[in-house]
């Protein structure tokens, strides 16, 4: 009988994989060093330490940084664009912005086509969708052969108003099928059926560049799982926050762009509504990078203005998430003016830290922690042995000797500049969009989350930090907690004063129709398809709309125009009830349901610890070197409550409880650090 589920998040750094059993409601977890030259050596590495029956398992979800990567190095196959005459270069041009007003230096990538590969052929529809200029098919033949003379392997199809009438598009498209039979053909339209070319051309161009690498690895994992044993799909997270089989990237490559990042956002969320917080961030510090995610009334922040590089839009929605250079293996650096800098760049997986020994002699965050104990000398259950002479000879070189420095000074310098950089990061994602951080939990996670949470929210004056069971893996954990979910939108433009709402059905069930062909397809049994009406308005003569629900029967447009000015209200602090509202678009949220992990809360607890594994000396800067409690998490039961300064070790991660705090380890596992410690009485003293 299969009844294992299995999750496997591919990071900079750790191949992370989490293993439920269904039965017994367990769930364990392990870590391997990815492999970034081939992601899928390390999830198979993992799946074979993990000591996992691949016959056993009844649903394999993975988040991929795959696509991620292969947009970050450009590292494309032999692609193409075909566009309207005259239109060439609109991804070049772009829409004029810069990612820095003020440098007149710093240029915006170039496009992920070269003009030289990018063609144009006679055709022109006008906004409403009439054809005024039908595809010269004899033109569009000739330089169908002269791309399969080049070797195209991939090419966009991106003609000016193709969201208002496609035909055009699809008989390119079918022209070049027949001409180049092995090619992927990518179409504007069926990718993204929006106005405004250059975000629509772009997200096609995306998922162009990227459907042979993103298919060619999904192909090749589901193959090594089925010679495994495994009879189920393989399912992708991708960046909206749900999964996708292997059928549907094959079509919608573009969509597992930042796949991994979505997992860790909604394991927060997870978290946070199980320990009962409405109002969260999260902040999952990995070995490379950290992402920061706002989860505000229980629900996850959602956008549809997101790149992985300026200048490039993918727009489709996704769960908003801000990463900032700030990992366990960010380089502590000096700048030219001689100030202290940590970040953005990293030692990676290779050559690592300094501790690592395999060569890597810059200091790192993890150096900095190994330096002052806080970080022991294994990682992963003993996978990763760390020199902690290494880490202080790298920051006494580096940083502490230039600065005048001790070691220890140093060190903890570098963990302070993390710290700060990382509170930015959230008052960004919080303050700057008018949430006060002093009203939301801090979910900490990821290999060096737990390392740092408790500093952080010290900054912010976050009350509390939340440490789930398996900080290390939680990412994985996220991808256990998705439905299969499609988003599908069309253009619909008319006053909402004036629409006819019978037209708004008629093109919502249209929508509809399409979503439950694709769920079906994807093998979701009509009862466990769940779809969701959205509108998108604007006032009259503004560029920029919002997304309200939308329901259906008598009064639904005058009901969602209503939640427009409220939503308009709270997200821009006016409204204008008599402004006219103009209907932008129609949108879609299909969802498959998928069976969730339940698991089961403690129904006994124990205040009282027990005595720490070990004691060793940790230093906290301005309270010096401490004798430090170091308790194994593994043992810690449930109720249990302690005083800082205490370090909990485990396999994935490490939590420091910093001096002045109270830890408790609640019912589900997780330890809470109070840092207002008011009225919390810890049963033991450190």
């Amino acid at each position: 009988m299969t009844n294992v589920r299995v999750a496997v998040d591919v990071g900079g750094t750790f191949t992370d994989v989490c293993i439920f059993d269904e039965t017994t409601r367990t769930m364990r977890v392990t870590k391997v060093p990815s492999t970034p030259a081939d992601p899928m050596v390390a999830v198979m590495n993992g799946v074979a330490r993990a000591e996992i029956d691949l016959a056993d398992v009844s649903l394999f979800s993975h988040g991929t940084t795959v696509a991620t990567n292969a947009l970050i190095t450009r590292n494309f196959p032999a692609a193409a664009m075909v566009t309207t005459r005259g239109f060439r270069d609109v991804i070049e041009i772009r829409d004029g912005t810069k990612d820095d007003l003020w440098d007149a230096y710093n240029d915006v990538s170039g496009p992920y086509i070269r003009r030289r590969d990018r063609f144009e052929v006679a055709e022109r529809v006008d906004y409403e969708g009439k054809v005024i200029t039908p595809l010269d098919e004899e033109e569009a033949r000739a330089l169908a052969r002269l791309l399969r003379r080049r070797g195209a392997t991939t090419i966009a199809v991106c003609f000016l108003n193709s969201y208002a009438n496609p035909a055009n598009e699809i008989r390119m498209r079918e022209i070049l099928e027949e001409e180049l039979p092995e090619a992927t053909v990518s179409t504007s339209a069926e990718i993204l059926p929006e106005m405004f070319e250059h975000d629509r051309f772009n997200t096609a161009v995306s998922n162009a560049v990227l459907a042979p690498l993103v298919t060619g690895y999904v192909d090749r994992l589901s193959e090594q799982l089925a010679e495994g044993g495994y009879a189920g799909d393989l399912l992708l997270l991708h960046s909206g926050g749900g999964s996708m089989t292997p059928r549907m990237v094959r079509k919608y490559p573009v969509r597992l762009a930042a796949s991994g990042i979505a997992a860790g956002a909604i394991a927060a969320k997870h978290i946070a509504q199980q320990c009962g917080y409405d109002n969260a961030v999260g902040l999952d510090m990995g070995g490379t990078s950290t992402d920061i995610a706002l989860v505000s009334g229980g629900e996850l922040r959602v956008t549809k203005e997101w790149q992985v590089e300026y200048g490039h839009p993918i727009v489709f929605p996704s769960i908003e998430v801000l990463t900032i250079g700030a990992g366990g293996g960010s380089l502590a650096h000096l700048d030219i003016a001689g100030s202290l800098r940590n970040g953005p760049q990293s030692a990676g997986a290779d050559p690592g830290p300094a501790c690592y020994g395999m060569g890597g002699d810059q200091p790192t965050n993890c150096d900095a922690n190994v330096a002052l104990n806080r970080l022991g000398i294994t990682l992963a259950g003993g996978a990763k042995t760390l020199d902690r002479e290494l880490s202080r000879r790298a920051i006494r070189s580096v940083i502490a000797e230039p600065l005048a420095l001790s070691e220890e000074e140093a060190a903890h310098a570098i963990l302070a500049v993390a710290n700060a950089n990382m509170a930015d990061a959230v008052r960004l994602i919080s303050i700057r969009r008018g949430y006060d951080p002093r009203d939301f939990a801090l979910i900490a996670f990821g290999g060096a989350g737990a390392l740092h949470g408790a500093e952080v929210a010290r900054e912010l004056n976050i009350p509390t930090v939340v440490v789930p069971p398996s900080p290390g893996v939680t990412s994985a954990l996220g991808c256990l907690l998705v439905d299969i979910r499609h988003d599908l939108s069309t253009m619909y433009t008319a006053m909402a004063a004036s629409a006819d709402p019978d037209d708004l059905e008629s093109a919502f069930r249209a929508l509809e129709g399409d979503a439950r062909g694709r769920l079906r397809h994807e093998g979701v049994a009509e009862e466990d398809a769940v779809l969701q009406r959205l509108i998108s308005m604007r006032y009259h003569g503004q560029w920029r709309s919002l997304a309200v629900p939308m329901g259906s029967g008598p009064g639904a447009l005058e009901a969602a125009v209503e939640t427009f000015h409220e939503q308009h209200e709270r997200e821009f602090a006016f409204r204008q009830d008599d402004q006219p509202v103009e209907i932008y678009q129609l949108q879609l949220t299909a969802v498959g349901k998928t069976p969730k992990p339940s698991f089961r809360p403690a129904t006994e607890l124990v205040p009282d610890p027990g005595a720490p594994a070990s004691r060793r000396p940790v230093y906290f800067g301005a309270e010096g070197w401490v004798d430090t409690p170091v308790y194994d998490r593994a043992v810690l039961p449930a109720g249990a409550t302690f005083a800082g300064p205490a370090i909990v070790e485990q396999l994935d991660s490490t939590t420091v409880v910093p001096p002045g705090t109270v830890a408790e380890i609640d019912e589900w596992l997780n330890i809470r650090i109070h840092l207002n410690t008011s009225g919390i009485n810890p049963s033991q003293e450190a």
